[in-house]
């Protein structure tokens, strides 16, 4: 599950107030959207759930009619940022850390005054951190509370014990995967399963931008370029793509892009540790780290196979709908929740074993008419899956299943 905020730096302070020129409704006002959500976050990392928070800012602005949605954050950092660049209502509470008691009262103060302020038909705290701080707050406020669990539960962590205190009126599970696991924390609430919702990644480059963007990244034309998106954790699977790529070794013609950036010093020892693993694979030319990248689906779209081959239970993943975008064919391992989003259509699921990963690249690698097949099947799948408007529509209408009647 996502590391509490505050447990580790911090960042700048952020005030307790509405940020500059962001709308807002007061309960005084009549006029406005029938339909006001405010979601509740931390705000200090970037992954999966800021990435879902990001596409449905910029995603209400494109449904004429639809609910407003507004954003409550603890932390200043690049979530703020995208959101007010999405022209979304952002809110900073304060930099809440559960070992300083104070910090947490401060952001509580603040968002109680801001449901006192503004009316909203119901607030969404996005995981259990949130839900825990904020979930006693939205109560006393008498606003209908929805948990949006974007990971598997246990039941265990005490952020997850601490969550439990204030049950939701209904939880927003991002897989069926995760659905199950609700009951851990949740027993008795009814609950309902949104897929996040992924924006086109755009076009494909033509044929010399892409030609030139491979050859930036150490790949020639003929290449066949393997890729892997995601944050530096050992679940994720990066080492049991080396290992796998270790047996590649004698295979001619393949290149392979890692591209995802540490946030935490784990991370960092992780990444570094991958690194170390590729050289001594002597995989030291044909294996590229790249980093933090803000242009994924444009670097998707410059690669020929999609690989991920989770080790640990991923909730989901955003990352396999936006290769399904981009046209690739998928190779990930039978684990959780992207067992919802690939199936023999569009990829090829292998149980997390090296020779077993190995074979499936290779048969991809060596076989240009199976890529194209797999790959032509995806940009359907993906819209099937996760189309932003499709998963307002559903939000919306899982809002309006627990929000109050207005008072005369």
């Amino acid at each position: 599950m996502r590391v509490p905020p505050g447990s580790e730096g911090e960042v700048a302070a952020a005030r307790a107030v509405d940020v500059a020129g962001s709308p807002g409704v007061s309960r005084e006002q009549g006029d406005g959207p029938s339909l006001r959500v405010l979601h509740v976050s931390s705000g200090n990392l970037y992954g999966g759930v800021e990435t879902l928070l990001r596409t449905l800012a910029l995603s209400q602005n494109e449904r004429a009619g639809g609910a407003e949605h507004a954003f409550a954050l603890c932390f200043e950092g690049r979530m703020a940022q995208e959101l007010r660049s999405a022209g979304a209502a952002v809110t900073l509470l304060a930099p809440a850390k559960v070992s300083r008691p104070w910090r947490v009262w401060r952001a509580r103060r603040a968002l109680m005054s801001l449901l006192q302020r503004e009316r909203f038909d119901a607030v969404v705290c996005h995981a259990a951190w949130p839900q825990a701080l904020f979930g006693p707050v939205v109560r006393t406020a008498g606003v209908p509370l929805l948990f949006f669990q974007h990971d598997v539960l246990t039941g265990a962590h005490w952020v997850e014990r601490w969550a439990r205190v204030t049950p939701p009126d209904l939880a927003l599970c991002n897989s069926r995967y995760t659905a199950g696991t609700l009951r851990s924390v949740y027993p008795r609430t009814p609950w309902r399963v949104l897929h996040p919702p992924v924006r086109d990644g755009g076009a494909a480059p033509g044929a010399s931008e892409r030609a030139s963007l491979r050859g930036e990244l150490g790949a020639l034309a003929e290449d066949v370029v393997l890729i892997h998106v995601g944050r530096m954790q050992e679940g994720k699977g990066q080492r049991l793509f080396l290992e796998a790529l270790g047996r590649l070794r004698q295979v001619s013609g393949w290149k392979a892009w890692l591209v995802g950036g540490s946030q935490r010093p784990e991370e960092s020892a992780y990444e570094e540790g991958l690194k170390a693993q590729a050289v001594s694979l002597g995989l030291g030319d044909r294996v590229h780290f790249l980093g933090q990248r803000a242009e994924v689906p444009r670097l998707m779209r410059a690669a020929d196979v999609y690989c991920q081959p989770n080790t640990g239970l991923e909730a989901f993943g955003l990352t396999f709908v936006e290769a399904l975008q981009a046209g690739l064919p998928i190779v990930t391992t039978a684990l959780g929740g992207p067992v919802e989003i690939v199936d023999a259509s569009c990829g090829v699921l292998v149980p997390p074993e090296a020779e077993a990963l190995a074979r499936a690249l290779r048969g991809l690698i060596e076989d240009a008419s199976a890529r194209k097949t797999l790959g032509s099947r995806g940009p359907d799948r993906a819209r099937a899956l996760s189309s932003p408007q499709v998963f307002l529509e559903a939000l919306e209408d899982a809002v309006r299943s627990v929000a109050r009647e207005p008072t005369a």
